[in-house]
C-alpha cells in the first residue's frame, strides 16, 4: 500500500472573517472528497481569516495512481476561486 499526502498553504485574499473563510474552504474540501475519494482536512491556521492549510491523503496499491490522484487534486485546488496556493508539500509512505 502507498499513502500519499499533499499539503497546501493557502492565501484567501477576499476573506474578512472566519465565516467567509469557511464559505471558501468548505466547498473545496467537499469537492476534493467527492471527486477523488480522498481524505481532506484543514490542518493549520484555524484562527486566521486569510490563511489556511489543507491536507489531502490518498491511499492505493500503485504509487502511480496515488501520484496522479494528488496531481489532479492539485489542479482542482489551483483552479478554485478565491484561493492562491503559497506552498505545497507532498509525502509518500
Amino acid at each position: 500500500m502507498v499513502l500519499g499526502v499533499r499539503r497546501w498553504e493557502l492565501h484567501l485574499e477576499g476573506c474578512h472573517s472566519l465565516k467567509e473563510k469557511r464559505s471558501v474552504i468548505k466547498p473545496i474540501v467537499n469537492g476534493l472528497r467527492k471527486t477523488f475519494n480522498v481524505s481532506v482536512a484543514e490542518t493549520g491556521h484555524h484562527d486566521l481569516w486569510q490563511r489556511a492549510e489543507l491536507a489531502c491523503a490518498a491511499l492505493g496499491t500503485d504509487r502511480r495512481v496515488v501520484e496522479e490522484t494528488l496531481r489532479s487534486a492539485d489542479r482542482m485546488m489551483d483552479e478554485s476561486d478565491g484561493v492562491r496556493i503559497i506552498d505545497t508539500l507532498t509525502e509518500y509512505r
